[in-house]
């Protein structure tokens, strides 16, 4: 006490010199040492909204090297630290309040849960000694995240601050990645917890496969007539994803992606002879919602199908309907959860890794050439952005009218330009919508950590994630894809960009309705619309008014004009897309 009295004027000076104390060892409070902690993990943002349940954390944050991002509502912290997590393959870290806070928060855990990202989420929680008593915003923290986390923790020993924020990193980046949610009492924050030195960092086990365990497979593909390689998960980096292709086309092996997990390889891998391959590679397409028909034939009709890194899920096969019987194998740290269906060798390994292994195995596969060489030329034609059609505008009915140059932007015909101007790492982020089908479907990926879209089929998502996946990467491009209804789900989280540097363009497209409910009552309940329409603002005066560059495009050729103003901005930026409100997904192409 005598350090902290002489340091400050308005108190009576105490007699005698203090005792130096080395700052290594000087005790912390709780919640000093968890930001001290996750310095030494290497955690460089978190992103959040204050609350009074996590004071000493802000204030253990004030001289921190770490960056306090201050969002604008809890989701969005959240799906900004899920994203983060997605890019980086550390967890991303958010912190919230109790009770309303950590509701808001809940739909960043189910997704970084169901797309098996890691992730952080702190809580603040009310006093220890007010448990039970139905305390203001409190509420049972295993009880609501029990059942969607990897692990659910309360800090009630403040000296153990530093354990269990290294052990919570340890238990989110290990085997299948996910999220995990630490409790932290507000009164226990305070209470003194140690040394600011922390603990050391947990190593991450990469499980690498057994030689046995490689020879088998090889023994599989050479047997196998129409072997079949799925990618998916996450950690895959250039050198992984690149091998990995150049192996596939080597031995004309088709690789298709799980859903939304794109970018997991490159889709090409160049032409000329300084590459010693022909054409886009042996990537053909992915699986999920939206998929090509191709793709859905490749896995009906594989008779060996290896899935790297991700299950044989609900999505990826059509509700449980596809591949199930073929012959399997599986590669995936830890278990097998969430896979459905056939399992003839189960590896547990780290994918990317266990690629780098593959690819070194001498194999001669007598497989399909022209089987695999038709799936290429089917993932050509449906990649390959169709002409334009002309466009059409409303009538007062909110239907489609005479034709009109200057009503509606083709979304195809803006995937053509994008995928002419964006640069080969753009990150690309989307939530959940029919706007996402185009990005998809025509967007090649190159780079690894270049896709952020939910898994799970979150809406909101697209904003935050293009925010974090700029401050992360502050020299790569990025570029945003949201429909009307899931921009202002977390369309706020603009300010978040302005304030802190952040730097996108967002691509808002106004049809008016949450479409791809509108399309299943198209299908189920024709013409009776019912709870899907939308009343609009105007997203480019929106966003100017938040500081962000703003602009409305209403034809197609204005397009990469607009585009590329938004780009030499140095904004955040809006570019209000109209589309015709009938138009539910790009034409229909057989393949």
């Amino acid at each position: 006490m005598a350090n902290v009295e002489t340091e400050r004027p308005e108190f009576r000076e105490l007699p005698g010199p203090a005792e130096p104390v080395d700052p290594a060892e000087r005790p912390l409070s709780a919640g000093h040492l968890i930001v001290a902690q996750l310095e030494r993990e290497g955690v460089r943002r978190v992103y959040g909204v204050p609350g009074e349940s996590f004071l000493d954390v802000l204030d253990g944050l004030h001289d921190s090297p770490i960056s306090t991002v201050v969002t604008r509502h809890e989701g969005g912290a959240g799906f900004m630290a899920l994203a983060e997590g997605r890019l980086t393959g550390l967890p991303g870290v958010a912190m919230v309040t109790r009770g309303p806070g950590a509701a808001n928060a809940f739909i960043a855990v189910h997704t970084a849960y169901q797309d098996a990202t890691p992730m952080l989420l702190f809580v603040g929680l009310i006093p220890v000694a007010d448990r039970g008593r139905e305390a203001f915003q409190e509420f049972d923290l295993t009880g609501w995240f029990g059942s969607t986390a990897k692990r659910v923790v309360t800090l009630d020993d403040p000296t153990a601050a530093a354990r269990v924020v290294a052990e919570s990193v340890h238990v989110a980046r290990s085997g299948r990645p996910g999220p995990v949610v630490i409790g932290i009492p507000e009164d226990v924050l305070t209470l003194p917890a140690g040394p600011s030195g922390g603990v050391r960092p947990l190593a991450v086990a990469r499980p690498r496969a057994a030689e046995a365990e490689l020879k088998e497979l090889v023994r599989r593909f050479e047997r196998a007539r129409r072997p079949l390689v799925v990618v998916g998960g996450e950690e895959w980096t250039a050198e992984s994803g690149q091998e990995l292709m150049r192996w596939a086309t080597r031995h004309s092996i088709p690789v298709l992606a799980d859903f939304r997990a794109y970018d997991a390889v490159p889709h090409d891998l160049g032409q000329g002879p300084e590459h010693g391959l022909e054409g886009t590679g042996a990537y053909v397409g992915s699986l999920g919602y939206g998929r090509g028909d191709h793709a859905a034939r490749l896995l009906d009709e594989a008779d060996l199908t290896v899935f790297l890194g991700a299950p044989r899920g609900d999505v990826l096969s059509d509700g449980y309907t596809r591949g199930l019987d073929s012959e399997t194998v599986l590669v995936l740290p830890g278990d097998a959860q969430g896979h459905s269906g056939r399992i003839d060798q189960f590896v547990s390994a780290h994918a990317p890794t266990f690629v780098l292994d593959l690819v070194t195995t001498s194999a001669s596969p007598d497989v399909d050439v022209a089987w695999f060489g038709a799936a290429r030329e089917a993932q050509a034609r449906f990649t390959t952005p169709a002409p334009a059609t002309e466009p059409t505008a409303l009538n007062g009915s909110g239907d489609s009218g005479a034709p009109d140059d200057n009503a509606y932007v083709d979304l195809t015909a803006v995937m053509a330009v994008l995928r002419e101007e964006l640069t080969p790492d753009a990150v690309i982020t989307y939530g959940a919508g029919n706007h996402a089908l185009w990005p998809a479907r025509y967007l090649p990926h190159r780079a690894p950590a270049s896709l952020v879209a939910p898994r799970n089929g979150a809406m909101g998502m697209g904003i935050p994630a293009a925010v974090a996946a700029s401050l992360a990467f502050p020299g790569r491009e990025v570029v945003s894809v949201a429909g009307d209804g899931c921009f202002l789900m977390n369309g706020q989280e603009l300010a978040t960009a302005v304030g802190h540097g952040a730097v996108f363009v967002a691509l808002v497209v106004d049809n008016g309705c949450y479409a791809t409910i509108r399309e299943h009552q198209e299908g189920a309940y024709p013409g009776r619309p019912s709870g899907t329409r939308l009343t609009n603002p105007d997203f480019a005066a929106w966003a100017r008014s938040y500081g962000a560059y703003g602009e409305t495009v209403t034809s197609d050729r204005d397009f990469r004009e607009a585009f590329l103003r938004a780009r030499a901005s140095g904004l955040p930026a809006v570019l209000h897309l109209i589309q015709d409100p009938t138009v539910r997904a790009p034409a229909t192409t057989a393949v």
